[in-house]
């Protein structure tokens, strides 16, 4: 009974000082604050660039599959000739059985690969992402110490039910414009880089 108490007593004291107008409220829009900083578009291409040089990565090894693929069709072809001899035709079967045992290894290493990175790509994007949400959040606290707020709201949430969080704010309790300013001060953004990846799967012996 008593803890019910307390929590009753912490719902009416906030929304009975909101009634008398002692609560400073402010809004700011966190999607927009995140569209807008100059360090997330700095991080998208720095995405696409890893995506682009991932992409040229498995389109040479998918090129180096369908040639060996390729030779071993060739093989196929050449061993229904009735012209070879025996020791030929046993020759240039090892030789092609030798190709199917590479060419299954080349298959496991790409499909080891493309996993892989695509880990690699949405690890390295959600970092990117948390650090620059940190940041913004980092300058939002900053705003609401500096000028005293004691409740702020992100306009731009949404409920489960896809309804706005915030149904309704004034125009003037909005700071988003002040923390996008604060966010793309010059000097102030730091570089970004992506972290070198270490666990991309060795190449497998080609032939």
């Amino acid at each position: 009974m008593k803890k019910l108490f307390f929590l009753t007593l912490g719902l009416v004291l906030p929304m009975a000082a909101l009634a008398q107008g002692t609560l400073k409220v402010g809004t700011v829009d966190m999607n927009r604050a995140f569209k807008e900083y100059s360090k997330t578009k700095d991080a998208e291409a720095k995405i696409n660039d890893a995506k682009n040089q991932a992409k040229k990565e498995y389109d040479e090894r998918a090129e180096a599959y369908k040639k060996a693929l390729d030779d071993i069709n060739n093989l196929n072809k050449q061993l229904e000739s009735s012209a070879l001899s025996a020791d030929a035709k046993a020759k240039m079967a090892k030789d092609r059985d030798d190709k199917i045992t590479n060419i299954k290894n080349m298959e496991r290493e790409i499909n080891e690969f493309r996993q892989t990175r695509e880990r690699q790509l949405q690890e390295q994007a959600l970092r990117m992402r948390e650090g620059i949400v940190k940041e913004i959040s980092d300058v939002v606290t900053d705003k609401v110490k500096t000028n005293h707020m004691d409740l702020v709201f992100d306009k731009s949430g949404m409920s489960l039910n896809g309804v706005p969080l915030l149904m309704y704010a004034p125009d003037n309790v909005d700071f988003t414009n002040d923390v996008v300013a604060v966010l793309n001060k010059p000097g102030r953004a730091a570089s970004l880089a992506i972290p070198a990846t270490s666990a991309t799967p060795n190449p497998a012996k080609r032939p």
